[in-house]
């Protein structure tokens, strides 16, 4: 069976059991702040569960991507040493909201694995939970009860609270879980030692295959569990797992899940998959074939490898794989994206956005295999450095500032700093490094460090938006809880009628003043959590069940909103202009600006952004007005010609806007007419990525103001070149600079060579070899042309050349060939900037250091004499 039919049938058999079967949500989370990627199946029911949103149908059956490799659920240093961990995973998955319980799931679970696909009962085991008295939870005798009438008892084992009982996270959702585990082992070992043994104790031949969790509770903040309104069946079987016990083999990697990956692998890099656990090349394989599956999925789903949040995890990822492909395959050229072709085959039936997205995906991934080969070339420069300096100072440990600065700054694998060390017989300091990393990683934690508390909920009140209609509003604070982090000590508030937009689809959320006859709160942000609209704001009221009066910044959403409504304007140019190839990938707007990122794979013209600036503005001039859709059927959206963004998950009943011929699905605040955007100005157009392109804009005030100041420049220029022709008036004097510049040129060259002849003669004898330090007002370019000619004319020699040029100090040593095996220039340049506050850098043979303390020069100078 392959594994696409092993997915039908899933899919197949709960559409027979009455399942509304849904799509995958995308991997990445956009407007969830506690999560960045889906890392189980049910994370897209999440405001099911706890009530917020009614399901669209009360049974859904779909298969998830998934992505594990941050938080509490992280697998990604687990991938390639073993046989079933992956960061990107398929979850199948059944899911009840309040309608079938323990005894149905447990049902349809076991007759579809042992009938549908026919695994043999004997292999199968199945835990429950035993209960937890310091929770005052009792054994799930239910569970048992009903496994009792599937499978033998002997063969139903108690699980403890970290194997049976699952939760989300922190808090949120959980309940009692019941896994069923299968075993893969020869007849011959199975008689040896029972797999009763086995279950729970990471063997990789009894795994789990399926968790059924029974969705009982709300985990508090404060740890105390509290029943939820409906109990819920949420079910996640691993895919991979699944192919690995229904196609006979021992290892994920050995379906063909993978197979036609590393084929690839193997045709590329000219090595050969064994399977082998411990073997470096094998593992590098391992890794590089589970890799390419996260970022490619992630990049299609809108997520494009970036320094910071979601974006960095996904580069971090790619480094990996990158690394290990480099360090044990012998690739040293981007390959990986290579490798995207083959995953579309294998997988674009099922999931279009690969089909979609290849190009970009391709793209995306060479780019950031060449900038990280790069990265890599560069850092082995920077370790033969260290290395060589930690030599001339008759040490055996690389420094660790150094290392670690390697690995941090510059991206460059701690491990392979290692193992070059380890080949000079020179080792790192393993302790001051992990030091170091703890460091960095407790500055970040304390960055964004957040205690969050229980929710504490007043008179209950409907929650409602009516931001759309209106920035002021009667309310009440319908719910409220405190809020600690390194800024202080805040209050997060819901309330009944809500005008501050939250953050998301791009546009900041709203800002404003929140008020009753006795106090005022400023609202500092806004957001939205679970379905919650949630503002924060700097106290909590006396009265916080009293009458409150909400009011939006007014002017800064006014803005912003100009800036919503230009992007979609802005949307509709580009695709007009440069083709229907071009779709958004990321937007920002703001009161200030507006910045947006779409694929195209050029660099724009002058002309094509001229072409879209004054499209733009013509709609802006024709005052068209706003027609919105609040509430349409998707598929009506669809049909109607709206633009839909792949990476977004869409609900059955969608916003559309429309400005004439622009539909666009979209939650954000816009105008009521185009007129109101006032003027669109592109500020900049550049490379947001490989395949991505990045324009920024203003719109509304900040247009105006815009032009105010360029005007007001025009004049002062006017005023100070005395001409009203300010365009030949600057022509003239870049003509007279460039003039004088060649004449400046002329006279250094001309005293540089004046300098040449007495700085040969001014040489000192040190015993068998030359040395030479000078002081200087030279540039330092003519100083680095002289250094050049004199440590080739000039045997056995070490030159230093100290300058000030410009009130500036500069450091440049040289040094002839013939002693390359015994002075480093760059060791020298290091060692004497410390005398200017300085720092640098260079070759063995020539070197330069700039720095900040000029008076310093003079200690640099003696300190140059003794060498």
């Amino acid at each position: 069976m392959t594994s696409q039919e092993i997915r039908q049938k899933f899919l197949d058999y709960f559409k027979s059991k009455e399942h509304l079967i849904v799509p995958s949500a995308p991997i990445v989370l956009k407007d969830d702040p506690t999560l960045m990627f889906s890392n189980s199946g049910m994370t897209q029911f999440k405001d099911f569960f706890l009530g917020y949103k009614t399901p669209t149908a009360p049974r859904i059956a779909d298969t998830q991507k998934c992505l594990r490799v941050s938080g509490k659920h992280n697998d990604l240093d687990d991938v390639g040493r073993d046989t079933y961990h992956h960061t990107m995973f398929e979850m199948l998955g059944n899911w009840s909201f309040g309608d079938y319980f323990k005894k149905e799931a447990i049902a349809f679970a076991w007759e579809l694995l042992t009938e549908v696909y026919g695994i043999p009962k004997e292999n199968l085991y199945v835990t429950i939970f035993e209960g937890d008295a310091s929770e005052n939870l009792d054994r799930d005798q239910d569970a048992y009860d009903f496994w009792k009438s599937h499978i033998s008892e002997d063969r139903i084992i108690n699980g403890n609270k970290k194997d049976n009982f699952w939760e989300m996270g922190e808090s949120g959702p959980c309940g009692p879980c019941s896994e069923i585990h299968i075993d893969l082992r020869t007849p011959e070992e199975k008689a040896a030692v029972p797999g009763i043994s086995l279950v729970n104790q990471d063997h990789p031949q009894v795994v789990e295959v399926w968790n059924l969790v029974f969705m009982e509770f709300n985990r508090k903040a404060d740890k105390s569990l509290e029943k939820l309104p409906a109990q819920h069946v949420d079910t996640g079987m691993g895919f991979e797992r699944l192919c690995m016990a229904l196609q006979g083999k021992s290892s994920n990697y050995d379906t063909d899940v993978f197979t036609p990956l590393i084929a690839k692998v193997e045709e590329l890099s000219g090595k050969k998959y064994t399977g082998v656990l411990e073997d470096e090349k094998d593992i590098a394989i391992r890794v590089v074939v589970d890799h390419i599956r996260a970022v490619s999925f992630a990049i299609a789903d809108g997520q494009l490898p970036s320094s910071g949040g979601a974006g960095y995890v996904i580069r971090r990822i790619l480094r990996r794989g990158i690394s290990y492909a480099y360090r044990f395959l012998g690739m040293k050229e981007p390959f990986l994206y290579k490798l995207v072709a083959v995953l579309q085959e294998q997988m674009g039936p099922f999931f279009p956005e690969l089909e979609k997205q290849g190009k970009l995906v391709t793209e995306v991934i060479k780019s950031e295999e060449d900038s990280f080969l790069n990265t890599i070339e560069t850092g082995l420069i920077r370790v033969e450095k260290l290395i060589q300096q930690t030599i001339a100072n008759d040490q055996k440990v690389l420094p660790t500032l150094e290392v670690f600065e390697l690995y941090d700054t510059y991206g460059f694998p701690d491990d392979l700093t290692r193992i070059i060390a380890e080949e000079k017989g020179l080792t790192i300091d393993e302790k001051g490094f992990e030091a170091e990393r703890e460091k960095q990683r407790k500055r970040s934690q304390l960055d964004s460090a957040q205690k969050v508390y229980d929710w504490v909920t007043l008179e209950e009140r409907d929650e409602n938006f009516v931001g759309y209609d209106q920035i002021e509003a009667e309310t009440y604070i319908t719910r409220y809880r405190k809020v600690e982090n390194k800024d202080g000590e805040f209050y997060q508030v819901v309330l009944s009628n809500s005008p501050f937009y939250p953050e998301g689809g791009g546009q900041v959320g709203d800002k404003g003043i929140l008020e009753n006859a006795t106090e005022s709160f400023e609202v500092l942000e806004t957001k939205k959590e679970n379905g919650l609209i949630i503002s924060l704001i700097n106290g909590l009221p006396k009265d916080a069940g009293a009458l409150f009066y909400a009011k939006v910044n007014a002017s800064e959403r006014k803005n912003s909103q100009a800036n919503h409504s230009g992007t979609h304007l802005l949307h509709e140019a580009l695709r007009d202009v440069l083709g229907t190839h071009v779709e958004q990938k990321g937007s920002y707007v703001g009161p200030d600006y507006l910045r947006f990122d779409f694929s195209h794979f050029n660099k724009m013209t002058e002309e094509e952004l001229a072409l879209i600036e004054e499209k733009v503005n013509n709609k802006i001039k024709e005052s068209i007005a706003l027609q919105e859709f609040r509430s349409i059927p998707i598929q009506e959206a669809l049909d109607k010609g709206a633009m839909a963004l792949f990476g977004e998950k869409y609900g059955d009943h969608v916003r559309m806007i429309q400005f004439g011929s622009s539909k666009e699905l979209c939650g954000g605040t816009h105008v009521k007419n185009t007129s109101e955007i006032g003027h669109f100005k592109i500020t900049s157009e550049g490379s947001a990525a490989a395949g991505i392109r990045r324009i920024e804009a203003i719109s509304g005030d900040k247009s105006e103001e815009y032009f105010k100041n360029l005007e007001k420049q025009i004049i002062e220029l006017s005023q100070l070149l005395k001409s009203k022709d300010v365009v030949r008036s600057i022509e003239k004097l870049i003509e007279e600079n460039t003039s004088l510049k060649s004449e400046v040129d002329a006279l250094k060259k001309e005293k540089a060579k004046g300098e040449i002849g007495d700085w040969k003669n001014a040489y000192e004898q040190k015993g068998n070899k030359q040395l030479l330090v000078k002081k200087t007002s030279l540039d330092a370019g003519s100083v680095k042309d002289i250094v050049f000619q004199l440590k080739k004319e000039i045997p056995t020699s070490v030159t230093i050349i100290l300058s000030n040029a410009d009130g500036k100090p500069m450091i440049t040593v040289g040094v002839s060939d013939d002693l390359a095996a015994d002075y480093q220039a760059g060791a020298i340049v290091k060692d004497l900037a410390k005398e200017i506050q300085g720092g640098g850098g260079g070759n063995p043979g020539f070197a330069t250091a700039g720095g900040k303390n000029l008076d310093g020069l003079e200690n640099a100078y003696q300190k140059a004499l003794n060498i």
